[in-house]
């Protein structure tokens, strides 16, 4: 098990850890029934962080916040040394993680994306991970809720009997959410992104060589080149940018951001 604390990268704390590590610290605070707030950043998730100051603000907050991307992750080695052999990827995380709550008996509670895709994510998860305890599954209502509505649904989710809550809306509205609904429960709740899109079959994993190369942006791109061109024009140019200056030590990032007002956003 790895586990080097946080490395700030352009002003966001990441976790210099591995699997076992990060699994390790969202299963103890299940069984203890305390808040851990988790996200797995790429690039993309860096950058929305490193130009918002609140939402910057939001991420350092986590307690966990893994390198999901393979150039975070060399990111942290080139600056650190960190000597991470491999990104902690959210939707591996998210498996590793359901099949730690079904050998110990830990329900879990899904929240997001459509209902027939949450139907397919449970059949799926069911057969991954057997013995697999599911409280419930609710999709997203794809708007802002209301503080009434808010509350609802934290008192859904605490009543189920989980002890672990996935969030799969996208990035940033996920980690958004996680930030506000922990204020309200005290449980791990896990920003897993496209895992919720994986896991039911909706979109192909890419192969492995992609992943270790660093590729899984021009896989994705592939697959829905309208809705991520921009994003991955613009943010990976601004990372390496970003990056570039952080490394040659012209710009330094601070993790500490006093005076910050972080709005109540109520995603759900």
């Amino acid at each position: 098990m790895r586990d080097l604390g946080k490395k700030n990268l352009l002003g966001i704390g990441i976790s210099a850890l591995d699997y076992e590590a990060a699994v390790g610290k969202v299963m103890d605070a299940a069984k203890a029934g305390r808040r851990c707030c988790t996200t797995a950043l790429a690039v993309h998730g860096v950058i929305t962080g490193a130009t918002d100051r609140a939402h910057r603000a939001r991420l350092n907050t986590f307690e966990v916040v893994t390198p999901d991307g393979q150039p975070v992750r060399w990111g942290l080695n080139w600056l650190y040394r960190t000597e991470l052999a491999d990104r902690v990827y959210g939707p591996k995380m998210t498996l590793l993680v359901c099949q730690a709550a079904a050998r110990e008996g830990v329900p879990v509670y899904f929240y997001g994306s459509k209902p027939e895709v949450l139907e397919k994510l449970c059949e799926g998860m069911r057969v991954l991970c057997p013995g697999l305890l599911i409280a419930g599954a609710e999709s997203s209502r794809f708007r802002l809720l209301t503080a009434e509505e808010q509350v609802a649904t934290a008192a859904r989710v605490r009543d189920s009997g989980a002890k672990i809550l996935f969030a799969g809306l996208g990035c940033p509205r996920q980690e958004v959410f996680a930030y506000e609904m922990s204020k309200l429960m005290a449980m791990p709740i896990l920003a897993v992104g496209a895992a919720f899109d994986y896991y039911s079959g909706l979109l192909a994993e890419p192969p492995g060589w992609v992943q270790a190369a660093g590729l899984q942006w021009l896989y994705r791109l592939v697959q829905e080149p309208g809705r991520l061109w921009k994003r991955y024009l613009f943010t990976n140019t601004r990372y390496v940018g970003m990056y570039a200056a952080q490394w040659l030590r012209v710009w330094r990032p601070q993790v500490q951001d006093e005076g910050v007002e972080v709005p109540d956003v109520r995603y759900g």
